[in-house]
Parts: C-alpha cells; structure tokens; sequence
C-alpha cells in the first residue's frame, strides 16, 4: 500500500470513529492525515508528510477549540430541562409565606405537596408559576 493510501484510510477511519464520539475532534485530526496524504500524494518524504499532518492538525483543533463549537456550555443540571423534565412545567400557587428574604409556599404538584420558592426579583402574587429550577426537593418558580 503507498504511503498516500494509508494517510487516506487512516483519515478515513477517524471519520468513521467522529460519528461514535459525537465531538468535532476527531476530524480535526483527520483533515492533518488528510493534509499528509496530499503532501505524499505529491512525492514528498515522509518527514514532509508528517509535518504537514502535525501542523494541520493542530492548527484545526486549536481554530475548533476557538469556535463556538469547542466551548463547552456548563448549564446547571438544576435549572436543565434536558435533565429535569419538570422544569417549565406550571404550579398554581395559592399563598406566600415570607421567611426572611425568600417567599415560600406548599403546592400541589404530581400528586404530592411541594415547597415552592419564589425566584428573587418578583413579587409574592397568588397564581400560576412556572418551574425554574429544583434545589434539593424545593420546587424554584417564576410567574408565567
């Protein structure tokens, strides 16, 4: 097999792996296998080969790292919905209770009474609430 063929099947292969892995590294480093591929295509040495597919390489991941597509969001798993089903779903709540700062309240919700606590920055109001967040088994609601 030439030198070119195994840079392509190689590179091939980190694409078959990208679609198991679900994150855009893997074919960063494929386009540097790519890269030496071409440059062995071309009659270079393998040293010249291999420099090209480093520096591609490394050239992609870091513009990867640098796009929007390489942060990483850190959500809080409390306030997810992909993690909480409950959260944006609706409590009617019929009566605060102030302790402190924070308004408090016991609501009907899934066939169980809840806590509820009123998310800072909104007034204590009777009515339908929406789930914000879950701390401990304290429900987090905002007004709808």
């Amino acid at each position: 097999m030439t030198d070119w063929a195994i840079w392509f099947v190689a590179a091939g292969a980190l694409i078959a792996a990208e679609l198991f892995s679900g994150t855009f590294y893997l074919l960063m480093i494929a386009l540097g296998l790519v890269a030496g591929g071409l440059v062995a295509l071309g009659g270079a040495l393998l040293e010249w080969q291999l420099l090209a597919a480093a520096a591609v390489g490394i050239a992609a991941m870091l513009l990867l790292r640098r796009s929007r597509f390489g942060r990483s969001r850190k959500r809080n798993a409390n306030a997810d919905p992909n993690v909480i089903l409950d959260i944006g779903q609706t409590v009617e709540v019929a009566a605060w209770d102030a302790q402190g700062d924070l308004h408090v309240a016991r609501v009907p919700y899934r066939g169980a009474q809840w806590d509820v606590e009123l998310e800072t920055g909104h007034h204590p109001l009777p009515g339908a609430y929406v789930i914000r967040e879950i701390r401990g088994s304290r429900l987090i609601v905002a007004p709808r």
